[in-house]
């Protein structure tokens, strides 16, 4: 605890501050658990009254907070779980489920910015304006988005394999997957000093973790500042932002021109008569389930409004989407980036091995495995560099 000493006080409290208000505890319960007045938590938290490392000590335990992370040096992030919590449907019943994944996703994104620290290594962004979506038809203006970003990123009208390093590298959109309910397909917040952070479900196929990153990043492009709980399947009538995110991530995913021009190639080969095992392939060709890429062919009007009805009453697997892993998937919490990052630290003397495993959340094992993985990658890479 000798660090206590040398922390100026009001950066811990702060720290403090931050935990409390991210796991959803209050200055009384925080004083209650202590044995203290409220006042003396109030205190602490302005830094008025430097904490003892006892105090320290019961609260991290309390927070479900190392040591580590509430003595890190600099200013900590502003909490965001609140406004999380708060986007939630008021009658849905999902708050203890999703609270874990909610305080998770804080402490990741503090882990983010703390490796970046260490490594001198910020985030660059690379964010376009807000898309004004006023007075236009969801269909048209997601469309239009759609287009607009693709050009502006050089995509083409292919596929993209590694959508969720591209999103990070290109965009400087920050992607985590989590261990989320099954209803949620994703999270996302943004905050000044992080930018844009998404997590996707871990326990979803890749397919459809693709598909909900992208809608969040439509949220992204139209309503940056608002944080947002993606649900699967809660509304017979979406409201109009919801409904432009969703059309969004079929555009963005499976651009209207290559989609056109591979579907008459197919519909000539078969002489007019499309099967499911097509619209299979087309799926796969773009990474995303058969359902997106139905429904985008029915956004085109490539198939008849009635299609979708019909296949649905088949009893064709839609939700399969094993067959359709991009070459390039991993199921890693954390983004290649801030493993690269993480690696890069512990090779350096910066993190000793209990803190990268906390960093990388897996054991010792695994991180040893991680280290020699990676090390051999980033090493040419190094060389490369000093040349």
């Amino acid at each position: 605890m000798d660090a206590l000493k040398d922390r100026d006080p009001k950066a811990i409290g702060k720290r403090l501050q931050a935990a409390r208000t991210a796991c959803g505890r209050t200055q009384q319960e925080a004083a209650n658990f202590l044995g203290v007045a409220r006042t003396t938590i109030t205190a602490i938290e302005k830094g008025e009254r430097r904490i003892q490392a006892g105090e320290l000590v019961s609260l991290a335990g309390f927070y479900g907070r190392s040591l580590n992370e509430l003595l890190r040096p600099g200013e900590p992030i502003e909490a965001f779980t609140e406004s999380l919590r708060s986007s939630l449907p008021p009658d849905l019943v999902l708050s203890a489920e999703i609270e874990p994944a909610l305080l998770e996703l804080q402490r990741l994104c503090e882990d983010y910015l703390e490796l970046e620290r260490i490594r001198r290594a910020p985030l660059p962004q690379r964010y376009p304006s807000l898309y004004e979506t006023s007075g236009i038809p969801p269909i048209l203006a997601a469309e239009d988005i759609a287009t607009a970003e693709r050009n502006r990123l050089g995509l083409g009208d292919g596929p993209i394999p590694d959508l969720r390093d591209f999103l990070e590298t290109d965009i400087g959109l920050r992607v985590f997957y989590l261990d989320l309910p099954p209803q949620v397909n994703a999270l996302y917040v943004f905050t000044d000093s992080l930018g844009a952070c998404a997590a996707a479900n871990r326990r979803h196929p890749e397919a459809r973790r693709r598909l909900a990153i992208i809608h969040e990043y439509g949220h992204f492009l139209t309503q940056r500042f608002r944080a947002e709980v993606t649900l699967s399947g809660r509304h017979e009538r979406q409201p109009k932002q919801e409904r432009l995110a969703e059309i969004f991530s079929r555009a963005f995913l499976i651009p209207a021109a290559g989609l056109r021009r591979r579907f008459h190639e197919l519909y000539r080969s078969r002489e007019g008569a499309l099967t499911p095992a097509d619209v299979y392939r087309l799926a796969h060709f773009y990474f995303v389930p058969v359902e997106a890429m139905i429904l985008r062919l029915l956004d085109l009007k490539l198939l008849a409004a009635g299609t979708w009805s019909h296949l649905r009453r088949s009893n064709l697997p839609f939700q399969e989407e094993s067959a359709m892993e991009p070459r390039s998937s991993h199921d890693d919490i954390v983004p290649l980036r801030y493993l690269f990052l993480a690696v890069e630290a512990f090779e350096q003397g910066d993190l000793s091995e209990g803190q990268l495993t906390r960093l990388l959340r897996v054991d010792r094992v695994e991180a040893r495995r991680l280290v020699e993985r990676y090390s051999g990658v980033l090493e040419p890479l190094r060389s490369l560099g000093a040349a």
